[in-house]
Parts: C-alpha cells; structure tokens; sequence
C-alpha cells in the first residue's frame, strides 16, 4: 500500500540517526559506569555521605534512562517495520493509522533524545532560576510577564519537572513586575538557557481602550541553581543585603516577618532577592548561592566573549534586543531572531510547546554561530 511505503521511507532515513545517537549518547560507556555504581551501591558504606550517595543515585538514574530510553526506541523502529510488513502482507487498511500513530512516536520519542545531545556544557544537568522582569510596556508588560510565566510552568509540567517560587512582585494593576522561580528536573538548565534575553509581544492590548496593537517586552534571565560550594570571593563591602517584608501568598508568617532578603552586589550591579524560605537566614543563604551562581555565570560568558565564542550580554530591556518575537496581531507568529525558528501556532507555543525553539537554541550554539 502506498501509505505504508511511505511510512516506510520516512521511517528508513533515521537507521543512521539511530546509529550517531547511539554514539552521542555514548551508551557503551554509560552501561560500564552503571555496573561500576551498582556494584559500588553494595558497598555497606555507600550511604555514609548521603550528599554524595544522592548524587551517585541520580547520575545513575540518568545513565539508565538514556539506555532504556534508546532501547525502546530502537524497538519501537523494529515494530514500526514489522507492522508495515504486515500491513503489506494482508492488505489490511485498518493498520495503517496505528502506523501512523506509532510513527509519530517514534518521531517525538527521537527529537527528545536528540535534544540531550547537544547538552555537554559544564552546568546544564543542573536545576535552573529564573527571573523574569516586566520591562517597556506598563501594565501589559506585567501581563506578558505572567504570560510568560504561566508558558514556562506549563512547559515544565510537560516534561514532568518541578516548579518552585523564590520572589514575586506583583503589577500595581495586573500581571507581574518581576519573578524568580526555580526549575527542577534533569538538564533543566541546559534546556532553560535558550531563554536568556528580552522576549517581545506584539498584541491589541486588553488594557488599551482605544484598542490598538502594543508592543511590549520582558527579560528573562536564567543561571543554573549550583548546590555545591562555589569558589567566587565576594567581598562584605562589594555587597549590601536588605531585608523586606515578604508580599503574596503565605500564611501569617510570611506576611508578619521581615524575612525576605535582597543582595546587591556593587561592582556588577547584580541583585538577587528570595522570599520563599522559612527563615531569614535559609533566605539569605539561598539570594547568596544565586549570586556566586550568577556571578560564576558571568564570569565564564566574559571568558567566552574574549574568545568569541559567544554574543555579547543584552542590557537593555527594550527596542532591538530582543532574541524571540511573540505576534499576536495582525498576524500569529512566535520567531527566534538567533536561529530564525518559527511557528504560526502561538497559542500551543505559549501552552509550553518550547521544544523546537531549546532544539534551534542549541544546534545554533553548537555551529558557533554569534
């Protein structure tokens, strides 16, 4: 039937994919260094450090699931064959939207492992912070901004992932001026880091009574949550540390106590806040990792730059900085300005269909292109 050899055809062109993948992933390997920490695992002092256990039962978890991962898709190839086979062979009509079905996947299943590929920098198998902050625009910025909120938690919830409030501010009217929120899952920076940079909305705003098309833009600013000891020397008089009361939802505590803390850290400008912890010393051990984090970030996108390796920082949320495009009217289209990724389908992409623009983020950064 022409419909299954089609299927077939395009099904045949991802053998050699199949085979690169394999050695992207470097599966060999990754089932040697399983044995090794299984047997390591028996050992009665694994769980001696805990920390360190911890961390050997994710590395572990990992490594399993790239292997299981390839092995089902490996198997549901040879399925997919061997159904259109079938089909063939009996002329069965009935077969060919299951291969459909299966075929699209396998597809999905493909591009999701192809996407961990591309993932090797030093902190992208770590948690992710965000922050994004209301910019050019008044009260429809703060509108995108939980727009854009609400498409990041979507995404994580999409691929499973845990999403967990640090500091919020509200908009006088509606929306948010600023929020930070950390993304916990496996990559989630290596992912997140595509979102670095001012993204733009183009839209007839709800907020404007002569209803005209507005133009509005947000930062969004993403470093990698480092748990261990960062070795970044911050001096006491480079920073000030406020402390504020804690706004939004809470209980009584949150909203009797001065507990929030805000660093600044003077020679960069940089500032950190966290709102979210019980008590003001957690919060303020967490604003002061998310600085040595930032400021380690910094540090190695200077060293990059110098190298020409990658762009330069953007500074100014506004007109001619923005790396994404979100055009709502007079037309519907989300365009990535970098890697000229893009779609018509706003909607979905704001429902956190992300994965095409993190995919063109990475195969765009692995060409070195600036």
């Amino acid at each position: 039937m022409i419909e299954l050899d089609n299927f077939k055809t395009t099904l045949v062109q991802y053998e050699g994919a199949l085979d690169e993948l394999k050695t992207a992933l470097d599966l060999e390997n990754k089932k040697e260094k399983i044995q090794e920490l299984e047997r390591e695992m028996e050992s009665p002092t694994f769980w001696d450090d805990p920390e360190q256990s911890q961390k050997k039962m994710k590395k572990l978890k990992s490594m399993k699931d790239d292997v299981e991962t390839y092995a089902n898709l490996l198997g549901l190839y040879n399925d997919i064959l061997d159904m259109i086979d079938i089909g063939n062979e009996e002329n069965d009509m009935d077969i060919v939207a299951e291969v459909e079905e299966m075929l699209n996947d396998f597809e999905k299943t493909y591009e999701e492992i192809h996407l961990k590929t591309f993932l090797s920098g030093p902190h992208d198998s770590n948690d992710a912070i965000l922050s994004l902050h209301a910019g050019a625009g008044g009260t429809e910025s703060c509108d995108w901004a939980s727009m854009l909120f609400r498409m990041y938690s979507r995404w994580c919830d999409k691929k499973g992932f845990s999403l967990e409030v640090l500091d919020s501010l509200d908009g006088d009217e509606a929306g948010i001026k600023s929020i930070t929120f950390q993304v916990s899952g496996e990559n989630a920076y290596g992912y997140l880091k595509s979102e670095k940079g001012v993204h733009r909305l183009v839209r007839i705003s709800p907020f404007n009574a002569a209803g005209k098309r507005q133009t509005s833009f947000v930062s969004c600013d993403v470093m990698p949550n480092i748990d261990e000891d960062i070795d970044i020397e911050i001096k006491d008089e480079d920073i000030r540390i406020d402390t504020y009361r804690s706004s939004g939802a809470g209980g009584q505590h949150i909203n009797k106590t001065s507990s929030a803390i805000r660093i600044t850290h003077y020679p960069t400008g940089i500032v950190v806040q966290c709102q979210n912890e019980r008590s003001q010393h957690m919060n303020k051990d967490k604003a002061m990792q998310m600085l040595k984090a930032k400021l380690l970030i910094l540090k190695e996108e200077e060293n990059a730059q110098r190298d020409a390796q990658i762009r330069g920082e953007v500074k100014e949320i506004g007109w001619g900085n923005q790396i994404r495009s979100y055009v709502m009217q007079p037309y519907t289209m989300v365009k990535d300005h970098r890697d000229n990724v893009e779609t018509g389908n706003v909607d979905a992409v704001l429902d956190g269909d992300l994965d095409q623009f993190i995919m063109g983020y990475l195969q765009w950064i692995s060409l070195g292109k600036k």
